[in-house]
């Protein structure tokens, strides 16, 4: 990458100032973390950083959505200081404010490393607008600045780009580890390439989409949004997700495709967007009653046949609604299926992650994004505002 990175950076005696991703999910009962990925994902930056002598570490990170004063309390920060201490087996200063004294001098009077977690940069105003003074202010705060909030780097906010206007900038492991995989599989592939997508709109993934169509030998649609696509094609599709204001764009991206683009040619059916109903499988014409949830046997056999010799294989968003095992089988086997690929499998983040989780292949895949929307805009082959305001090498 031609990013600068913290192996290119001087640390030593000096405060920095790391935007990290601790957007963590919680018990909505208890408020616990129920899954700690994301903590776990920053240690290596931070633990790199610690091994260089650094005066300290201050971290940044947004939690949920900070619109009212309910929305502050229940995505208070405080919640990750705990488990982030356990994690690196040593203290996590934790401050309870976003500006003012109290930040001011926890961080003047650190020393020997000391790692502060700020609270949830969402308590201000202006971290989502890029206030030109908050990013300012918090970059008054530190020496140089390191992003390692991949999640975030789609989006221009005060933490994300506002900082590192002001201060010396560089890639955490994290962000350089996701520029280099998705980054090669959308610049220069090990081929054949190819692009599976899935979810539910296909106006979440035009771009994407029609980006793939330019890069990838084969592109791969399954989820919601193929009854779309079966739509622009003629099929009945029973009650089934449609975008009707999107016919048009479907066919056009059917026409200029040809057969690159892989669509399914039966689906897991039933009555009801639930478990239970009457659930059968039929072709590619959904009956009127019915609603496809998952894609079928002939589908998943296409696609594996599809996969074979695959080199490289790029997966956002799943195929079927898996969070119910009757509408699962699609997604699982075509998790199980890149298992075996004797290729680089990135999974992008989001509901795919979470399903190759689920399937217990997490592990079998090459990569899994830290990021589903700034991996989709990566892939769409859009600028990331948080990676292009860093120094080049």
């Amino acid at each position: 990458m031609d990013k600068k990175t913290i192996r290119d950076i001087e640390v030593a005696g000096k405060t920095v100032l790391v935007r990290v991703d601790f957007n963590v999910p919680r018990s909505k009962e208890t408020g616990e973390i129920t899954n700690d990925n994301r903590i776990v994902a920053a240690l290596p930056t931070i633990k790199y950083l610690l091994e260089q002598s650094p005066k300290a570490i201050v971290l940044f990170s947004h939690l949920g959505k900070v619109k009212t004063e309910e929305d502050k309390a229940k995505n208070n920060l405080a919640v990750v200081a705990p488990r982030l201490a356990e994690l690196l087996g040593r203290d996590v200063k934790f401050v309870d404010c976003t500006r003012g004294a109290e930040l001011e001098e926890a961080v003047k009077n650190a020393e020997n490393g000391q790692v502060i977690l700020v609270q949830n940069t969402r308590y201000e105003a202006g971290e989502s607008k890029n206030d030109p003074e908050l990013g300012k202010y918090w970059a008054s705060l530190g020496d140089v600045f390191v992003e390692d909030a991949f999640g975030s780097v789609h989006r221009a906010h005060a933490s994300t780009a506002g900082i590192p206007a002001h201060l010396p900038s560089a890639a955490g492991f994290l962000v350089e580890k996701e520029i280099n995989y998705i980054g090669k599989a959308v610049s220069n592939p090990e081929r054949p390439m190819v692009a599976i997508l899935g979810g539910a709109k296909v106006s979440d993934k035009i771009l994407v989409i029609e980006n793939l169509l330019k890069i990838a030998d084969k592109v791969i649609v399954g989820g919601g949004m193929c009854y779309t696509f079966a739509k622009a094609q003629g099929h009945s599709i029973g009650n089934s997700l449609v975008e009707d204001d999107r016919i048009d764009v479907a066919k056009d991206i059917l026409a200029k495709a040809g057969d690159k683009l892989i669509l399914p040619v039966d689906s897991v059916i039933n009555t009801a967007f639930a478990a239970e109903g009457d659930i059968k499988v039929c072709g590619e014409d959904v009956p009127d009653g019915y609603m496809g949830l998952d894609i079928g046997p002939k589908s998943v056999e296409n696609i594996k046949a599809a996969l074979a010799g695959a080199k490289t294989v790029v997966w956002n968003g799943p195929l079927g609604l898996f969070e119910f095992d009757q509408f699962a089988i699609g997604t699982n086997a075509i998790a199980h299926a890149l298992a075996e690929l004797d290729a680089t499998t990135i999974i992008g983040g989001g509901d795919s992650a979470a399903a190759v989780e689920k399937a217990g292949l997490a592990d079998r895949m090459t990569h899994i994004s830290t990021g589903g929307g700034a991996s989709l805009e990566f892939l769409e082959g859009k600028k990331l505002p948080g990676i292009e305001c860093l120094q080049d090498k």
